[in-house]
């Protein structure tokens, strides 16, 4: 009962075209899983490039082939990965498949991403304004799941969610609704060695806050389809400008901002 109700905590749907082929990950228990990536259309025709993790209990080889169209449902796990030329951890994402279903021609349509998160704060949001003037709060949540685990997930808030979230503090909990997605980037060594990367975050659309009375207090930025369109491509043109501008900078705020407040959780996010 306890496993039913920490799984409803994190919740994700994709759909999308299989853009590679299955790669083996690890093993559990006798059990092998393995990695492939599904590309997502947003409204204003940018691609989400997102990694998933499925057991091969749920592989249909003659299925899920480069150009499948898919329907994924399941949860976002975090784990750490450790990188040699940079000495630090990195904060890897991927969706965790507990169900997959190959789509035909009929079942095809608009391209579903939405998340659902159920968790905590587990670092003070970092609230800034972009080159264009909006408003950004980046925001680390703790989402706990079986065995005392938890994932912990960097999501992104615009506008007057962000002015909103940057009010909360370290332990509060909050609930959000929103969408995976990805941000290619360049992060530059101290050799001056320039890596092409890619940072996953959820962007929020809606956000609930916990109160200590158990109250839930409702706030929203949440849009319609054509607003969200036009969103959409503000966000990619301010983000663009931010990595010309300085993610390097960005980066190196934030990772001094971690050290200082994440305390046990040893996290460092890209």
């Amino acid at each position: 009962m306890q496993e039913d109700s920490l799984l409803k905590n994190n919740q994700i749907k994709v759909m999308g075209q299989i853009i590679s082929d299955l790669k083996f990950s690890h093993e559990v228990y006798g059990e092998s899983f393995y990695n492939f990536d599904v590309e997502i259309v947003r409204l204003s025709d940018t691609k989400d490039v997102l990694p998933v993790t499925i057991s091969e209990r749920l592989i249909d080889t003659n299925a899920l082939k480069i150009g499948a169209q898919i329907f994924v449902t399941g949860q976002i796990r975090s784990y750490n990965n450790y990188v040699d030329n940079e000495k630090r951890n990195r904060l890897i994402l991927t969706i965790f498949a507990r169900d997959v279903e190959i789509l035909d021609e009929e079942k095809r349509g608009v391209n579903p991403n939405e998340v659902f998160l159920n968790g905590f704060i587990c670092k003070k949001p970092i609230y800034r304004t972009t080159p264009f003037g909006r408003e950004i709060a980046d925001i680390l949540m703790a989402v706990n799941r079986a065995y005392n685990k938890s994932d912990y997930i960097p999501c992104i808030a615009w506008g007057r969610n962000a002015r909103f979230t940057s009010k909360l503090d370290v332990g509060d909990k909050i609930k959000i609704l929103g969408r995976m997605q990805s941000r290619a980037y360049q992060k530059r060594l101290e050799n001056n060695e320039v890596l092409e990367r890619i940072a996953y975050e959820i962007s929020v659309s809606k956000i609930e806050v916990e109160t200590k009375d158990g109250e839930l207090s409702d706030f929203t930025d949440s849009l319609e389809p054509a607003d969200q369109e036009e969103r959409e491509q503000r966000e990619q043109r301010e983000q663009i400008v931010q990595t010309e501008l300085g993610e390097e900078i960005k980066e190196r705020e934030e990772r001094e901002q971690t050290e200082d407040t994440t305390g046990g959780f040893g996290l460092s996010e890209d």
